[in-house]
């Protein structure tokens, strides 16, 4: 099989192949070991699971308008998360911020090859992301959740839980103040 590259040279898997353009079984069934218990976040995450789901088994004819949906899916969770965390303290090149920026450069990419027809790029790709996203929210998001926590800030209401004016030092890179 060929391998193939996308969105700044990353490799697909060997076992890719340029023709596969059958629907795989689904990378990914909703685990509520995945759930963080701040609804608005995992309820995001379950609907992103579930278009998932539907670009996987898609037929060639429904592929790229569930790619789509994938995407306006993903940028509208992506522009939550990143709102709160610039309110919560986070600068706006933070490592959590910067992944959802070159995932969604990666989907779109993959939207543009599905267009000129590789269909089998954009299976791969939602293969891949379906074991990219257990490991995000594992990681990532807990840390973000837990940070909220740390400074009062309640994502069911978008506000914080305190009137006292709140300090924040920027939040630069993956770890702490910087």
């Amino acid at each position: 099989p060929r391998q193939a590259r996308y969105a700044g040279g990353h490799l697909l898997s060997e076992n890719f192949s340029m023709n596969a353009t059958q629907p795989l079984a689904s990378p990914l069934e909703w685990d509520d070991a995945l759930l963080l218990r701040v609804p608005p976040i995992d309820d995001d995450h379950k609907e992103i699971v579930a278009v998932l789901g539907t670009v996987v088994t898609a037929e060639d004819a429904d592929l790229l308008p569930r790619w789509s949906a994938l995407i306006n899916t993903m940028q509208e969770h992506f522009d939550m998360e990143d709102g709160w965390m610039r309110m919560t303290g986070f600068a706006a090149n933070n490592c959590h911020s910067s992944q959802h920026a070159i995932i969604l450069r990666i989907l779109r990419e993959g939207e543009e090859r599905g267009q000129a027809g590789e269909f089998a790029v954009v299976r791969q790709m939602a293969d891949e992301l379906g074991q990219w996203l257990p490991h995000h929210v594992e990681s990532m998001d807990v840390s973000m959740v837990a940070h909220f926590a740390s400074v009062g800030f309640d994502a069911n209401t978008g506000g914080f839980t305190h009137d006292r004016p709140l300090t924040l030092q920027g939040i630069e890179g993956c770890g702490g103040g910087g």
